[in-house]
Order: structure tokens, then sequence, then C-alpha cells
């Protein structure tokens, strides 16, 4: 017997800050709203202030605001970000709102925190978690930490992200070196400066580099790592060209020859499957859902932290042009298997319909 709601599914989703911000966890709520809407629901997107997951009182009492005017019973989906960091506020409102967490990564594991910080983010998510009817994760690999908050088996839902498979560019011979692709916010998680040592060490071969990704968001760690690169004679290889519309990112990537990443901690990774959607031989660190996504035929994965081993692997894709001929039609045949934004938002709605109010049988 399946359950169906009366009408319209209505779910409220909160996001802090600006909802078109573009990174991984803003471009998959975005893309979930959409599909939700597809499949019939009434999506409201709520944007919850700037500042989390170190909100201010006065954008915490703002958040409690916007929570307490959602109506009774109404079914809210909280990006993690913010649920986090919203324990009491989330405790007061739960006994009216069917409220769900929605789960990137955990926010203590931001590399780049102090013990004290990490300490407080735990012990604030642990207690927002027990306010939530079910817990939304975007991998199996972020699932196996959650009974570390508390949360039951029974209450976590994966729901991983989809990809877009983009029409593939033919394969190009290289003409000034190897085009390297690094997508990801410059935070010390997503590990540039790693990257950065691992390349300063193989300038005999013919490369550059094309950094994607906010020089904002934290603007020191961006500074030192834009230091490292002149410091290493590096700038006229390594360009930072900061954020990019979804067009723009999508040249880029037809044109590379290899996506790199050096991710210190990742919840899944999607910038690895946008890498993989267009064919592009990956070096990565295994974090996340790296081991699925990449293929031992479509590039290699190496340790978290391990800089010789990343040294190594670039080495060997900078010296073997017939291995990265290899890996890229690994990359290619890997893509068939990716999922669609589509199916991510029918296991969400899946997740969902359970807590609806007024469901019906039939």
């Amino acid at each position: 017997m399946i359950a169906s709601p009366v009408s319209a599914p209505h779910l409220y989703l909160l996001i802090p800050g600006d909802p078109r911000t573009l990174t991984g966890g803003y471009l998959y709520d975005r893309r979930i709203a959409e599909g939700l809407r597809a499949l019939g629901w009434q999506v409201h997107v709520v944007q919850l202030p700037e500042g989390f997951p170190f909100p201010s009182a006065a954008a915490r009492a703002q958040a409690l605001q916007q929570l307490q005017q959602l109506p009774d019973q109404a079914l809210v989906l909280i990006d993690g970000l913010a649920l986090g960091a919203l324990p009491a506020e989330v405790a007061a409102q739960s006994h009216r709102l069917r409220l769900v967490g929605l789960m990137h990564h955990p926010l203590e594991l931001e590399t780049g925190l102090n013990a004290a910080q990490a300490t407080f983010l735990y012990e604030s998510e642990r207690a927002a978690l027990h306010s939530v009817r079910k817990v939304i994760v975007t991998s199996p690999e972020t699932a196996t930490l959650l009974p570390g908050y508390g949360v039951r088996d029974e209450q976590i839902h994966v729901v991983e992200p989809g990809t877009d498979l983009p029409t593939l560019a033919a394969p190009h011979a290289p003409h000034d070196g190897l085009a390297l692709l690094c997508v990801g916010t410059v935070t010390p998680r997503k590990g540039h400066e790693l990257l950065l040592d691992a390349l300063a060490n193989l300038r005999q071969y013919s490369w550059n580099l094309s950094c994607v990704g906010s020089l904002t968001r934290d603007a020191p760690t961006a500074t030192r790592v834009q230091l490292q690169c002149q410091t290493a004679g590096l700038r006229a290889r390594v360009e930072f060209v900061g954020e990019l519309p979804d067009a723009a990112l999508q040249r880029l990537m037809a044109t590379s020859d290899l996506f790199v990443q050096a991710s210190h901690f990742e919840g899944y990774g999607m910038a690895l499957s946008e890498a993989i959607a267009h064919g592009l031989p990956v070096i990565s660190t295994a974090t996340g859902a790296a081991s699925r996504l990449v293929r031992n035929d479509a590039g290699v994965l190496v340790q978290p932290g391990d800089g010789a081993a990343l040294q190594a692997a670039l080495q060997l894709a900078l010296s073997d042009p017939q291995l990265l001929i290899r890996w890229r039609d690994g990359a290619r045949k890997a893509r068939l298997s990716l999922r669609s934004w589509a199916a991510a938002a029918g296991e969400m709605a899946t997740a969902l319909l359970p807590l609806l109010p007024g469901m019906v049988s039939r």
C-alpha cells in the first residue's frame, strides 16, 4: 500500500545565505528543489542569514523568527550548514514542524578548525540532530558517521547527487602542455597547498593548472595559497579564476585534459562526478565517494594528505601520454554509470513523502 498526499506536497527548504552560491552543497540544494518541482511538489526556498556555521546572535534570532513563521506541521528540510548551528532554535520548533536535516558532511570535519571550534560544532550539530525526524545524507560514507551523532539507522536516508551528461568534446592533443583543472572553493579542506607543493616538484614537465573556486569565502587561505604559488615560481602556470557560472565551467571542463583534487575530506565530491561526466581522467584523494566514482582505469586515488603519493600520481600522468589516453577512455566508460538529477529528486521525494501531513492510502 502506497501513501500519497491529498494535494500537491509542500516543502520548505531552508538554505543559509544566497541559494545561488557556486559550491557543490548549494548546487545540490538547487537541483533537488528543481527536481521536486518537476515532480509536482511546491518547494518554498527560505533564505536564512549569512554567517553559518558560526552565526551571530542576530542571525540566530532571525532564523528562529523564520522558523516561527512557517505553518504548523510544515515539512521543513534544513541544510546542514545552518541546522548544526541552530540546536536551540530547531528544538523550540520541533513540536509543531516536521523537521528533516540535510547533511552534506559533518561541520566539525572542516579542515582548518581548531580543537575548540571542532568540539563546539560537534556538540552543536549532535544536539540539533536530536530535533529532526529524518536525516538526508549525500553519500553512504557520510551515513556511517551519523551514529556518532546519536542518529538511529532508521532515521538515515541516502540521496546522492545526480549529474548531467554533456555532449563530449572530441579528444584533442595538448598544445601547451597538459591542461589540469581543479574545482573547489579555496579553503584548507580542499588541499590546494598540497597540490601546489606536488606540482612545484614537477616543473620539468609541460603543464598548466586552472583553479576554479571562490577566493573570497576564505580570503586568508586564498591569499596564502596565491602567495605560495608566487613563491614557488608557478604564477605563469597556475591561474586562479575564481567562481565561474555553469556555462563557463562546462567549457573549461570540455577543454581540460586532467582533473586534479587534493581534498582532505569530502562528503561526496560533486566536482569528481562532474569531471567523470565530461570524460576527464582524475587524480584525486580518496575521500567521499571517490572510490566509487573513479574507476581504476579512469585515474588514480591517493590517501588524503599524502603529498608524495599525489606527486607520484601526477608524474605518471605527465610522463606517459598513452596512460592518460587509457584513463580518458576509462572515464568515458565510467560516465555512463552516473545517475541523473531526476533520479536523485525521485529518491528525495521517496524519503520525504512519509513525513508529509495529510497522507491517505491508495
